[in-house]
């Protein structure tokens, strides 16, 4: 990954290779002024001394991650990627906490009998409002589209904004039924399957064979189309299946049967978070001042298939646009998950919602917070070691750090220091991906040093 560099002052300079920016650390000419992502600030140069390439962000945004692209033009319309970020939204936990509140509330307000009626007690929502679990994802990505431009000189902006319609595309006039013919017809719902299924065959996990939609209760026997009815199978057991009931196809499978019908109703909810938010992260991007440029989902995977990229978010990030050329594809990615900055409620709630606990007050314990990156060198006792990671304060004083081999408890506040403060966010390095699509190893990133250059 290139290193982002700030010149004295804090402002942004082009980011630069790990290789240079060893040397400059070295030499004494630079200073370690983030680790994550790892950034860089050299004592002897000024942005107004300095000259600037065209840089872009690039967003791919998905309803649990988003991708991002940080590259540089070229000529002939060309990119050259110089970082990959995968941001992992939240949205699931705040909706599953907001729903487990409103479930405290009614318990606890079904108990005062003599408490006044006030469902009518709402105020009314503005025009454009979201949803907390959708309007963090438009919040986040934003966010993170500010930091990335406070550490590299950004001049433009390019976002995945809406699904293709390849025919209209080729008729223009086309209306009503006849989206039903053409080669071309029912391209979204294979597309949407394909992501749904996981690329893969739904009886035989077959991965590298061509897949085919296949009929889950048998279009013969009056099977639907419907998208719940829909899995994709390879010729091999499309062939085998045929007609065939899947309880009987499935007779000597029970715990793949179930899982195939649980995962056959899963709902649209993800495509429909991005939907519900596309529009707000536009308006919201055009808020930055920057060029916005906006592209269909279609081009993204014309560009990734003619340049024989492997799909991850991030190099789908890379992929959104009118784009003649992409290099400097092959590097790691950093993943960045939005993990939140505590939690107000200061009181631990039983199943009933009634106070079983409280916490304390200070989210502060002798100068660290829940989250802060540490590196703590215990000199004595069973503890004895360096170790690194992610900590988790208690009023007692004697922390639980998180480390890349496991969770290390009970460490004194007195061995440890602070490598970066929490943010919010947790971070982790994904291996390169070649071009074949080899899924990225994850390589945890809570040791300072694992995406240091120095």
């Amino acid at each position: 990954m290139a290193v982002f560099v700030l010149d004295r002052r804090g402002k942004p300079l082009m980011p630069c290779s790990e290789k240079r920016a060893r040397l400059l650390l070295e030499r004494g000419r630079a200073r370690v002024h983030k680790m994550l992502p790892f950034t860089i600030r050299v004592v002897d140069r000024l942005a107004e001394d300095s000259e600037f390439q065209a840089l872009r962000i690039k967003l791919d945004p998905g309803s649990k991650t988003t991708g991002i692209a940080l590259v540089r033009e070229t000529e002939n319309n060309g990119v050259a990627v110089v970082n990959l970020f995968d941001l992992i939204h939240r949205g699931r936990q705040i909706s599953e906490a907001l729903t487990a509140r409103r479930g405290h509330r009614r318990l606890r307000r079904s108990k005062l009998r003599y408490r006044a009626p006030r469902f009518d007690n709402r105020g009314n929502q503005q025009r454009g409002w979201l949803a907390p679990s959708l309007q963090h994802r438009v919040d986040t990505t934003l966010a993170w589209v500010k930091r990335i431009g406070k550490l590299a000189p950004i001049s433009a902006i390019s976002t995945e904004l809406v699904r293709f319609d390849m025919q209209a595309l080729e008729n223009p006039d086309i209306e009503g039924a006849q989206y039903q013919q053409g080669t071309l017809a029912g391209y979204e719902v294979r597309e949407y399957l394909l992501e749904k299924w996981g690329r893969t065959c739904a009886y035989c996990d077959a991965k590298d064979a061509p897949l085919q939609i296949e009929h889950i209760h048998p279009k013969a026997k009056g099977g639907s189309n419907r998208i719940s009815n829909l899995t994709l199978a390879c010729p091999s057991c499309n062939a085998k299946k045929a007609a065939l009931p899947i309880e009987v196809f499935l007779a000597r499978h029970p715990d793949r049967l179930k899982r195939i019908q649980a995962h056959a109703r899963r709902p649209l909810k993800d495509a429909a978070a991005v939907n519900s938010t596309r529009w707000a992260l536009v308006n919201a991007l055009k808020a930055t001042g920057l060029a916005i440029e906006t592209a269909s989902g279609g081009r993204t995977k014309f560009n990734r298939n003619q340049f024989n990229i492997p799909k991850t978010h991030a190099l789908d990030a890379a992929c959104v646009g009118a784009v003649g050329s992409i290099t400097n594809w092959k590097k790691p990615t950093l993943c960045i998950k939005a993990l939140g900055r505590g939690s107000y409620q200061r009181t631990r709630l039983d199943k009933f919602g009634c106070v079983r606990g409280y916490l304390t007050r200070s989210k502060s314990i002798q100068g660290f917070q829940t989250g802060d990156m540490v590196k703590a060198v215990v000199t004595k006792g069973k503890k004895t070691g360096s170790y690194s990671g992610r900590v988790a304060i208690r009023a007692s004083g004697s922390f639980n750090i998180q480390t890349r081999t496991g969770l290390v408890q009970g460490v004194s506040h007195r061995y440890c220091t602070v490598v970066q403060r929490g943010d919010g966010y947790g971070y982790s390095q994904a291996a390169k991906t070649d071009a074949t699509g080899t899924p990225p190893r994850a390589m945890d990133a809570s040791h300072p040093r694992s995406t240091s250059p120095a």
